[in-house]
C-alpha cells in the first residue's frame, strides 16, 4: 500500500457564476472564500483536502503513518486497497490465470490482499515474490500471512502462461533505477503479452515526477488511492499507467490535515466561482476589450487568437496589424475589430484606449526586432498581458530583458523550446529540485536507501520558472502544467492528441486573453482556458483542425454550465 491518498474524497465547493464587475487593467484577487489552498469546505463544517490534490509519495507515505493515531489501522487500510485493486480487476476482465508480483513493502502487501480475494473469487491465482518472505514486515507480513497458498521466487519464468500480471512490486517509493533481476522481471512483464493491472503506480514510475530512471512496467490500469500523484498526470508516467481509478480505503480526514497539496488536476472546482459568466445587467465593455497585437507574417495565427478571445468571453476584440497586412486581416474578419498600426510598429495609439484591458502578443508576431520593443510596451501598461510564441522567441539570448519587464498579470504559453530559451539557462529554474521542492521518493517499499534527488520534473520546472518571473507559466504539452508565481500548480489532463497541429496554442492564447480581458485574474484564467481548450478538442474529435477550435467552445462553455447548474442543484 506505500503511498495512500485519502479515501472519502471530500465534495468541493459549488459551482456558481460569479458577481460581474467590470474589468480593469489588474483584475482583483479570487478564490474560495475561508478555505485554504488546496481544501475544499463541505457546509457547516471544516475545509477538507480537495478530490483534485495531486499528493507526492512522501505526502502519502505521512498519511498512511498517521492513519492509526486517527483511528485507522494500516491493515485495515491494505484490505481496502487491496479489495479495490481485487474489484477493477474483475470489472474490467474476465477470469484468467493471474500472477500477482509482489514486492517486499506495502505495495506488494496490498497485492497479496488481492490476490486472496481474487482466489476466493474462483479466478486462479499464483503469488510470486521478489525477496525473502522473512524480509517483510508490518502490515505487509499481516497481508502475506492471510495467504495460505504457495509463493514463488519472482523471476521472469513465473510468467509463463499468465493471462493477467498484477504489477504489486514497488509502487510510489522508487529510489533507484531497477536493475539485475529486477529489470529483468520488469522487461518479461513487458513482453508476456498478458494485460498488466499496476497498483498505485508501475513499478520503475517515480510518483512525484511521472519519469522513469530506467526500466518501467506498461500498464494497461493502474489503480491508486484516494488521491492521484503528479506522477499519474505527467509524462512519461501517464502513458505507462494506462487507465487510472482512484479507489477510496477509508483514510481518514485527520490524517490529512496537515497536508498542503503540491499540485492539483485541473478542474472546473478550481477555478470556476472566478468564472466570469455574462450577465443580464452587463454590457460588451463589461465583458472586456481584448487588443491583440498581429504580425506581418503567418497572418491566420492572430486570427485564430482573435476569434477564440471573442468566443470565450470577451466582450470587443481589436487586432492591430501591420499597414500590409491591414487590408488582409480586415477582409477576412467580421465580428472582430481589425486597425492598421503605423509603419514603425509603435503601439500608442493602439493602447491609448484604457477600456482596451487584456493584451496579446505573439501570435504570427515574426522576430524582426521592433518585436521586442512592442512586447516591452505591452509590459509597461501593467494590463493583463498574455505573451505567446515569437513574443518569447524574440527574447532568446537575452531572457533578462524580458523577464525584468514582467508583472504578476502576465501569462507567459511557452512550449518546450521556447521555455527552454528562456529559463532552462537560470539556475533557479535549471536547478529544478532545489527550486520547486523535493520529490520525496525513498524506500517506502524496503528497496534502496537515502533517495537521491531524481531529475527535476516539468511541474518543478513550470513552478521555479513562475517565481522567477514573477508571472503565471503555463508549460504547454499533452501534460500542460499551470504555474503561478506564490508556487500553486495545476497539471492539466484532458487535452486530446489530435491538438498536436498547428494553430492550436494560437487558440489557446485567444482563449486566456479573452478570459482576462472579461475580469479573471490570471492563473485561474490560464486554468479555465486550458481546461476548455481540451475539452472543445475533445468534442470535436478526430480530423480536427485549429481553426475549428473557436467555434467549438460554445459547446464546451455549455458543458461548463452544466456542471455549474448541477452543482447548485
Amino acid at each position: 500500500m506505500s503511498i495512500r491518498p485519502s479515501s472519502s474524497a471530500p465534495s468541493s465547493a459549488p459551482l456558481s457564476a460569479p458577481s460581474s464587475a467590470l474589468p480593469s487593467a489588474a483584475p482583483p484577487a479570487s478564490g474560495r472564500a475561508g478555505a485554504a489552498p488546496g481544501r475544499s469546505r463541505r457546509a457547516g463544517g471544516p475545509a477538507h483536502l480537495s478530490p483534485h490534490a495531486l499528493l507526492s509519495p512522501a505526502q502519502m507515505g505521512a498519511a498512511d503513518r498517521a492513519a492509526p493515531a486517527a483511528g485507522v489501522p494500516g491493515t485495515r487500510l491494505m484490505a481496502a486497497a487491496g479489495a479495490a485493486v481485487a474489484r477493477a480487476i474483475r470489472e474490467r476482465w474476465a477470469p484468467a490465470p493471474v500472477r500477482v508480483l509482489c514486492g517486499p513493502g506495502n505495495n506488494g502487501g496490498d497485492g497479496f490482499v488481492a490476490a486472496r480475494l481474487l482466489r476466493e473469487a474462483g479466478w486462479p491465482v499464483r503469488v510470486a515474490l521478489w525477496g525473502g518472505r522473512d524480509a517483510l514486515r508490518g502490515d505487509a507480513a499481516w497481508a502475506a500471512e492471510a495467504w495460505s497458498g504457495p509463493v514463488e521466487p519472482a523471476v521472469p519464468g513465473c510468467l509463463d502462461g499468465a493471462g493477467l500480471i498484477v504489477d504489486a512490486l514497488l509502487g510510489a517509493g522508487l529510489s533507484r533505477a531497477p536493475d539485475g533481476a529486477l529489470e529483468a522481471l520488469i522487461h518479461a512483464a513487458n513482453a508476456a503479452g498478458a494485460p498488466v493491472c499496476a497498483i498505485d503506480v508501475p513499478t520503475g514510475l517515480d510518483g512525484a515526477s511521472g519519469r522513469c530512471p530506467g526500466a518501467a512496467v506498461r500498464a494497461d490500469l493502474t489503480v491508486t488511492f484516494c488521491r492521484r500523484k503528479p506522477g499519474h498526470l505527467l509524462l512519461p508516467g501517464r502513458a505507462l499507467c494506462g487507465a487510472l481509478i482512484c479507489a477510496g480505503i477509508g483514510m481518514p480526514d485527520a490524517a490529512l490535515d496537515a497536508i498542503v497539496p503540491e499540485a492539483h488536476a485541473n478542474h472546473p472546482d478550481l477555478w470556476a466561482d472566478a468564472f466570469p459568466w455574462p450577465r443580464s445587467e452587463g454590457h460588451k465593455y463589461r465583458r472586456g476589450h481584448a487588443l491583440v497585437v498581429g504580425g506581418g507574417r503567418m497572418l491566420g495565427a492572430s486570427r485564430l487568437a482573435c476569434l477564440a478571445a471573442a468566443r470565450i468571453g470577451a466582450g470587443l476584440v481589436t487586432l492591430a496589424a501591420p499597414p500590409a497586412a491591414w487590408a488582409i486581416q480586415a477582409g477576412a474578419l467580421t465580428s472582430v475589430m481589425v486597425e492598421a498600426l503605423p509603419p514603425d510598429g509603435a503601439l500608442d495609439q493602439a493602447l491609448a484606449d484604457p477600456r482596451r484591458n487584456a493584451l496579446l502578443i505573439g501570435p504570427g508576431l515574426g522576430r524582426a526586432p521592433e518585436g521586442r520593443d512592442q512586447v516591452l510596451a505591452l509590459l509597461a501598461t501593467g494590463r493583463p498581458c498574455v505573451l505567446d510564441a515569437d513574443a518569447l522567441s524574440v527574447f532568446a539570448g537575452q531572457p533578462d530583458a524580458l523577464l525584468g519587464a514582467l508583472h504578476g498579470h502576465c501569462v507567459l504559453t511557452p512550449h518546450e523550446g521556447e521555455f527552454a530559451s528562456l529559463f532552462d539557462a537560470a539556475p533557479e529554474v535549471a536547478g529544478g529540485v532545489a527550486a520547486g521542492g523535493a520529490s520525496g521518493t525513498g524506500g517506502a517499499d524496503g528497496v534502496g536507501g537515502a533517495a537521491s534527488a531524481p531529475a527535476e520534473s516539468k511541474l518543478q520546472r513550470a513552478r521555479a520558472a513562475a517565481r522567477r518571473a514573477g508571472a503565471v507559466v503555463v508549460l504547454k504539452g499533452a501534460d500542460t502544467v499551470i504555474a503561478a508565481p506564490d508556487g500553486r500548480c495545476v497539471i492539466n489532463d484532458n487535452a486530446p492528441p489530435t491538438l498536436a497541429t498547428a494553430g492550436t496554442g494560437d487558440v489557446l492564447a485567444g482563449c486566456v486573453t479573452g478570459l482576462l480581458a472579461a475580469g479573471m485574474p490570471a492563473f485561474e484564467a490560464a486554468c479555465a482556458a486550458v481546461w476548455l481548450h481540451g475539452l472543445a478538442a475533445d468534442q470535436l474529435g478526430w480530423g480536427l483542425l485549429a481553426e475549428d477550435l473557436p467555434g467549438a467552445l460554445p459547446g464546451a462553455l455549455a458543458v461548463l454550465a452544466g456542471m455549474d447548474r448541477d452543482a447548485e442543484e
